[in-house]
């Protein structure tokens, strides 16, 4: 806009003086027939200042390849610039980092499922000449480039994984988004601040299914935890019975009876014969008449279990 202005301004004057001088000249034919050229060559300037820009206003964050006679000549910018149309084009630069936001990108994983990924690349043009340069006659648009890369590097690398792998390889997906746009980029002058993955859209339907997967994973895990613990205890339990020795285990069993008596069944389970626990309350071989001898010691304490089992059924 500020280039349009000093144009306009400079063509007013122009005018100006033009319209003096050929009033001064009307005065004098003479004149005018002998300045003819001079006259020809005001209007053509005049004309060639109202066609072109040949003063320029770049900003801070602006640069322009000028081109003269085709070829890259110079880079002007900022401030003020002066170029000499048509032998001299420019194309303007702008050097602030851009936001590109990736369209979203329907991609089938290797496992066959359909998600959207959602991504955005931070890039902008480096301050040096060189790579103004290049970012005006190495690309045609840059921005446009980088998008369809990342694109493609996208469908490449997110359709050869599995769901659970794009997940959980997220960071590493981004890293390789980054270091292949930033070796492309390179050749162009071009600084990739950031390339990242915003979102990946997984079905409801797969969602719901990975969460109940995941659910029987805890469940399975939680019974396997429960049966060590008990695993651990019958073992801790077995290596204590061990040490005992077969009087320490009948002393045992006959406390468990006693126990049972206190209690609301009435009914009684002996895992060992009657034989094998009175043989286990002597460490000699016991024969008949001796096994009869300890059935006759310890019925009472047998008796007295049952006694107490039954008053307390009579008195519920």
């Amino acid at each position: 806009m500020e280039g349009k202005g000093v144009k306009q301004v400079v063509f007013l004057v122009l005018v100006a003086v033009v319209v003096g001088v050929v009033f001064i000249l009307i005065q004098n034919a003479d004149i005018v027939v002998q300045n003819l050229p001079l006259i020809v060559l005001a209007i053509v300037v005049m004309f060639l200042i109202a066609r072109f820009d040949y003063l320029i206003m770049l900003k801070d964050y602006e640069r322009a390849v000028i081109f003269t006679f085709g070829k890259v000549s110079r880079v002007g910018g900022p401030g003020w610039t002066v170029i000499f149309p048509p032998f001299e084009s420019m194309v303007r630069v702008d050097l602030r980092t851009r936001a590109i936001d990736i369209p979203k990108q329907d991609i089938i994983t290797k496992d066959n499922i359909e998600v959207v990924i959602d991504a955005v690349i931070f890039i902008r043009v480096n301050k040096d000449n060189a790579s103004v340069i290049n970012s005006v006659v190495q690309v045609d648009n840059y921005v446009e480039a980088s998008k369809l890369y990342v694109i493609g590097l996208i469908r490449d690398k997110a359709g050869s994984l599995e769901l659970n792998e794009l997940i959980s390889q997220i960071e590493g997906l981004n890293v390789s988004l980054r270091e292949g746009l930033e070796k492309l980029a390179k050749q162009w002058g071009v600084v990739v601040a950031e390339a990242s993955i915003k979102d990946i859209n997984i079905p409801r339907t797969v969602l719901e299914s990975m969460h109940e997967q995941k659910a029987a994973v805890q469940r399975k895990l939680a019974r396997m935890e429960g049966a060590k613990a008990q695993q651990a205890e019958i073992e801790a339990v077995k290596a204590a019975a061990e040490q005992l020795s077969d009087r320490a285990l009948a002393y045992y069993y006959v406390k468990a009876l006693e126990k049972l008596g206190e209690g609301k069944s009435t009914k009684f389970i002996f895992p060992m014969e009657l034989t094998s626990l009175a043989k286990s309350l002597s460490s000699r071989r016991l024969s008949e008449d001796d096994i009869e001898g300890l059935m006759e010691k310890y019925a009472p304490v047998v008796k007295e279990i049952v006694k107490g089992a039954q008053k307390k059924k009579k008195k519920e």
